[in-house]
């Protein structure tokens, strides 16, 4: 028996969707999370302690749309300085039937696009309906796709960005302006950033660089950048005082932002108000009130990878475009 996989490329991905196509899709991945239809074990790590780097892989399988998968992805910062991404990441999607591989694809652009994704999701269900602002602090590839999904579920006037490169703030205004139409405006410290109605913050500090005194009322935050255990981006006073929704409980208590102050007592796993999509799915109530701080927890889930591959791929056979790989 002959058996040929689907190989897409770099390329092939980002002419197959875009960030307005991810949304629903991760947005699905949520809800089906959140009426437990999903087989998601935490994402395991292996530590090159030695080299400044991780590699995580991420299986999955929702139930109802009846997909399954696994992502294999590196986080190394020190690789823009080898000329290569600080993320990488392959992914696979396998038949629910017959276990056979469907299709290879690169999974860096996909990486992006579910995550910057899932922090639309996050907005649109936890942040005001009125929020105009926009602060950013750190400005790589995942904040262009925050960025714009956060645009496609608001109605934002103007950004403000901080990031302690000066190169990265001016091609992030060059670019966004020009991608999103929006007022740009380049803040010289991190605190006026977080006078915002959304903030959202990607970096790999491990020591808190927003101060709980800093965030005003009814500001929501998307937490990106802490995605392994040490690394931390809030003060852990203002969990202490906010709505803290995570994307899975079991995944963010070893490797979200919450994962430092629970590891020191400061916060605990009951203090967590829900997964987000115990709040998509209906089961919780998002945002509350005007005056709530609420913050999004995201370690990204190899659900939302999971749609996401499965979207491009049946746009690729349907587009034709890939090349076809004989197995055996």
């Amino acid at each position: 028996m002959e058996l040929k996989i689907l190989w897409l490329n770099k390329r092939d991905v980002e002419k197959l969707v875009n960030i307005y196509d991810v949304i629903p899709a991760v947005e699905v991945a949520f809800r089906e999370h959140g009426l437990d239809r999903v087989q998601m074990p935490p994402k395991m790590y292996l530590n090159f302690k030695a080299h400044n780097g991780d590699l995580r892989v991420m299986p999955g399988y929702l139930e109802g749309p009846d997909i399954a998968g696994v992502k294999l992805v590196n986080v190394h910062p020190d690789n823009p300085g080898r000329g290569l991404p600080t993320v990488m990441a392959l992914m696979v999607l396998n038949s629910t039937k017959t276990g056979a591989p469907l299709v290879v694809m690169d999974a860096t652009t996909l990486t992006d696009l579910r995550t910057g994704a899932a922090g639309g999701v996050a907005a649109k269900h936890l942040s005001k309906e009125d929020s105009k602002v926009v602060g950013m602090i750190g400005l790589g590839r995942q904040a262009r796709t925050q960025l714009q999904a956060i645009k496609a579920v608001r109605d934002i006037e103007q950004v403000k960005i901080f990031d302690t490169s000066k190169d990265s703030v001016d091609a992030f205004k060059a670019d966004m302006e020009q991608k999103t139409g929006m007022e740009i405006i380049k803040e010289p410290n991190v605190h006026e950033v977080c006078d915002c109605d959304i903030l959202v913050t990607t970096t790999p500090v491990r020591s808190p660089l927003v101060k709980a005194g800093w965030i005003k009322a009814g500001t929501h935050i998307n937490a990106i950048g802490a995605d392994a255990a040490g690394k931390e981006e809030l003060d852990p006073m203002i969990l202490k005082k906010a709505k803290v929704v995570v994307d899975a409980v079991a995944q963010a208590s070893h490797s979200g932002e919450v994962n430092v102050p629970i590891s020191k007592g400061i916060f605990s796993v009951d203090e967590i108000y829900s997964e987000l999509g115990q709040i998509v799915s209906g089961r919780k109530p998002g945002r509350e009130s005007d005056a709530e701080i609420t913050v999004f927890d995201s370690t990204g889930l190899a659900i939302q990878d999971i749609v996401t591959a499965d979207l491009i791929y049946r746009r690729a056979i349907e587009k034709k475009v890939g090349t076809e790989l004989e197995l055996f």
